[in-house]
């Protein structure tokens, strides 16, 4: 007994016998089979019901061979469903019709009189790529849905300095381009947000814009991700997908943390932004992708190039556009602003009463220089709002201790004056503590203390744990 599987399709002929018997073998094997006679009926026929897959006819008109009508018909479906997949059925074996077919959109053909067995295979080959169809328009969906709501959600780029000024300028103009960018700047400076700019200016904004942390991608999981698979390219492989290029095609695709990648991630990408074609894993077929690059890190790429533990091809290949992020402290006029949005967005968020930020306040994050940037910062502001009970947010609400700035910079050359191991000490513990931002957890590791006797010194030397 022939198993039944799932699966809607349409056969269009216009010879009774033909669709008779396509009728009759696969509706053993799948669970709707519609005929029709006349290709006029496509159009309705396709509002009323969804096909995995449509056998259409290449010649309609007695005589005639051209495949002229075929053409026509396979051009109307994919107008009203271009992820339709559609099987061409020629009596005439003609390679050049069906090569031209597939080149204008069809997915394979089949001639007439076919063998059932090698019917039944081409069907069940295109009912795997319309699978495949429906999960990448599926994901795009998703994805662009996803992009929506981070933008209503997420923070703007904020910030009136000449640095920032500049930043924006080059924005604009970079935007309206197609050239890869690279994105440089320290953790925390909002690199994503300045690619999501990028995309939402660009004439792709409509399109889907795709993250990747390539940072969190291991070695194994490189190609998968990023170029797809088949279904058995390796263990866990269940099914076919789309990998993020795939996905992006059309849009922008943002590769975070690029210094990150192995040489040999390195080489298997710059294969991929050269050829502009995917190949999924376990498969020999090429795939063409459109895509907007953007990529961003807060490594030093040209020094990795001298090391040589980054491709020269590769990061020519990606920075025609080179964008440096200035840090939080080359624009400190911007604190105030950043300050305020941030106090208003965790206000609403948490249902707060904090009306203002106190001078005070204001002095304190501005003597500050913030190691973590802009994300220090909002870090910063969502703590103090969650634990304020007032009307008003005072210097003493936020968790940041300035003194360690400060004293770093006067005395940051006392070690090489005065010899006084307590001094010695002091500054070390303060700069660790800097380094780490305020985590005595990871300021005791990195000293080879304990946390019991750095706390012992930080009391010594008069200093609160942030």
């Amino acid at each position: 007994m022939t198993n039944t599987r799932q699966g809607n399709i349409l056969v269009v002929d216009d010879d009774a016998d033909v669709l008779d018997a396509a009728k009759l073998y696969l509706k053993r094997h799948f669970a709707q089979i519609d005929t029709t006679l006349d290709p006029q009926t496509i159009p309705d026929l396709l509002r009323q019901q969804n096909y995995d897959v449509i056998l259409l006819d290449m010649n309609f008109t007695k005589d005639l061979n051209s495949g002229k009508e075929g053409f026509f018909w396979l051009d109307q479906i994919l107008k009203l469903d271009p992820s339709s997949v559609v099987v061409m059925v020629t009596a005439y074996g003609d390679v050049e019709l069906a090569v031209r077919a597939i080149k204008e959109g069809a997915t394979d053909f089949v001639v007439k009189p076919w063998e059932n067995k090698k019917l039944l295979a081409t069907v069940l080959s295109a009912m795997k790529l319309r699978e495949s169809r429906l999960e990448s328009d599926k994901l795009r969906s998703w994805q662009k849905q996803v992009n929506e709501d981070i933008a209503k959600q997420s923070h703007d780029i904020i910030g009136q300095s000449d640095p920032m000024l500049r930043l924006y300028e080059t924005i604009r103009q970079v935007a309206k381009t197609d050239a890869n960018v690279l994105i440089l700047g320290e953790n925390g400076t909002g690199k994503e947000l300045i690619a999501h700019a990028i995309h939402r200016n660009s004439k792709r904004a409509s399109e889907v814009f795709v993250n990747v942390d390539l940072g969190a991608l291991s070695e194994t999981l490189f190609e998968s991700e990023l170029f797809g698979h088949v279904k058995g390219a390796f263990t866990d492989a269940k099914e076919d997908r789309s990998g993020r290029f795939e996905i992006a095609s059309g849009g922008t695709i943002f590769l975070d943390e690029i210094g990150n990648l192995s040489t040999a991630m390195q080489a298997k990408l710059l294969t991929v932004l050269q050829s502009k074609e995917v190949v999924r894993l376990g498969s020999n077929k090429v795939i063409p992708v459109d895509v907007r690059q953007i990529f961003a890190t807060n490594m030093d790429l040209h020094k990795m190039v001298g090391e040589q533990s980054f491709r020269q091809d590769l990061l020519y290949r990606i920075n025609t556009i080179e964008i440096q992020v200035p840090p939080l402290r080359q624009r400190q006029e911007d604190i105030p602003l950043l300050a305020e949005y941030f106090l208003q967005h965790y206000v609403k968020k948490y249902q707060k009463s904090i009306r203002s930020l106190s001078e005070a306040a204001l002095k304190r994050m501005q003597k500050y220089n913030w190691p973590g940037n802009v994300r220090e910062l909002q870090h910063v502001m969502e703590r103090a709002v969650i634990m304020n009970k007032g009307f008003t947010l005072h210097a003493e609400d936020l968790f940041i201790n300035t003194r360690l700035a400060e004293d770093t910079e006067n005395q940051e050359n006392v070690i090489i004056s005065n010899f006084n191991l307590e001094h010695v000490e002091r500054i070390m513990i303060q700069k660790t503590l800097k380094k780490n931002l305020g985590s005595v957890t990871k300021a005791a590791k990195e000293l080879g203390l304990t946390r019991t006797s750095l706390y012992r010194r930080m009391e010594k030397y008069g200093f609160k744990e942030l």
